[in-house]
């Protein structure tokens, strides 16, 4: 079983899948996705769009659902005989149910860590009882997990692989295909993956989108998640011009002239591919307080905290409006020499996050698991 609860996961989620089925392909592997990980293989039990929480209010709210979900997954692990589950990321979730799964004698996995480094310490004991073993993205996370004696193998990250095997559209291609004017460049705009994340984030994002669009002669491209619906961005945007894009992420991230992006594995894509961005974040106000108390580090933008610098400016919570936008912006379009000096910086990003093949590796680790069984 795989459980997996965001867009990212099920990404990470399918590249782990494909590679364990190569090492093991009459393995039987179901649980929660989308639709990335269904088409490599996975038995649906529920989908990730079901899942979709966010925040302490939301999370209370859906209680009696969550509860309901917990109660199948475990029904079908003790049903299946299932040998192995592996969590990925989606912690609020993953570490609740861990306990429960661990109590039927059942191996676990942990594969991408919930970042625990940076707040919540407390529960790497949590961890250290119910998690057989972690398989960690960064080298970091080896080192931050040894020190509590925890079981941790590192692996690397999968972006890395998924950005090399992609095959990018040319410029000219992408611009065609979004019916875009060679004359404009891209100021692209990923307001999230999650209904109420669209909400919060994109009404000021827009209109800060159209005054930076309007100085620098720009195209606006709402990179929009198969989570939501399209209507959503126009109701909130009224009259103001931008194209949507679905499914081509990547080829904007790689031919955009800068970045309008949620916290969140995009700004770690953005780095990568070396596009001047800023990044943006806003939940309630209770989860930010709480979140903020349990904070061990300055940054949120995974960029930021790997290349160790604010290299993305960071935009949180009632700094999320259009003014603020527009001034971090037009600080970096208006000085080349600044633009490109962030451009250098994220070079570095690539050099730390290993060597193609994470997901490879993983599957090795759960496959060998597996076969102990």
């Amino acid at each position: 079983m795989i459980i997996a609860g965001e867009v990212s996961g099920d990404m990470h989620g399918s590249a782990l899948i494909k590679s364990i089925k190569k090492l093991e392909p009459n393995v039987n592997i179901c649980g929660i996705g989308g639709n990335l990980m269904q088409s490599a293989g996975l038995e649906l039990i529920y989908h990730i769009k079901e899942m979709a929480f966010l925040g302490f209010v939301e999370i209370i709210k859906h209680l009696p659902f969550i509860k309901r979900v917990q109660k199948d997954l475990l029904k079908r692990i003790k049903n299946e005989n299932i040998k192995e589950v592996v969590l990925i990321d989606y912690p609020g979730f993953n570490l609740n149910i861990a306990p429960k799964i661990k109590k039927m004698g059942v191996k676990v996995y942990y594969y991408i860590s919930p970042q625990i480094w940076a707040w919540g310490q407390g529960r790497v004991k949590k961890i250290k009882k119910y998690i057989d073993k972690m398989i960690v993205l960064f080298p970091f996370e080896k080192e931050f997990y040894e020190r509590f004696n925890v079981e941790v193998e590192y692996v690397g990250h999968p972006l890395i692989e998924r950005i090399q095997e992609y095959n990018f559209l040319t410029k000219e291609e992408l611009f065609e295909k979004l019916n875009l004017q060679q004359s404009k460049e891209i100021l692209l705009v990923m307001p999230g993956s999650r209904d109420q994340e669209v909400h919060r984030i994109f009404p000021e994002v827009i209109k800060a989108s159209k005054l930076i669009a309007d100085k620098y002669n720009m195209h606006i491209v709402v990179a929009c998640s198969e989570n939501i619906n399209e209507s959503l961005l126009k109701d909130i945007a009224e009259n103001i011009e931008f194209t949507i894009s679905h499914g081509n992420n990547y080829d904007l991230i790689s031919h955009a002239k800068f970045g309008i992006i949620k916290s969140g594995t995009s700004t770690l894509e953005s780095g990568l591919m070396q596009l001047p961005s800023i990044v943006v974040y806003k939940t309630a106000g209770l989860t930010y307080r709480i979140g903020k108390s349990l904070a061990k580090i300055k940054n949120i933008a995974m960029a930021n905290i790997i290349i160790g610098e604010t290299v993305f400016p960071e935009l949180i919570q009632s700094d999320v409006n259009k003014e603020k936008i527009f001034s971090e912006a037009d600080k970096i379009l208006s000085d080349e020499s600044f633009y490109n000096s962030i451009k250098e910086k994220l070079s570095l990003i690539r050099e730390k996050l290993g060597t193609p093949g994470a997901s490879k590796r993983a599957a090795e680790i759960i496959v060998a698991g597996y076969n102990e069984n």
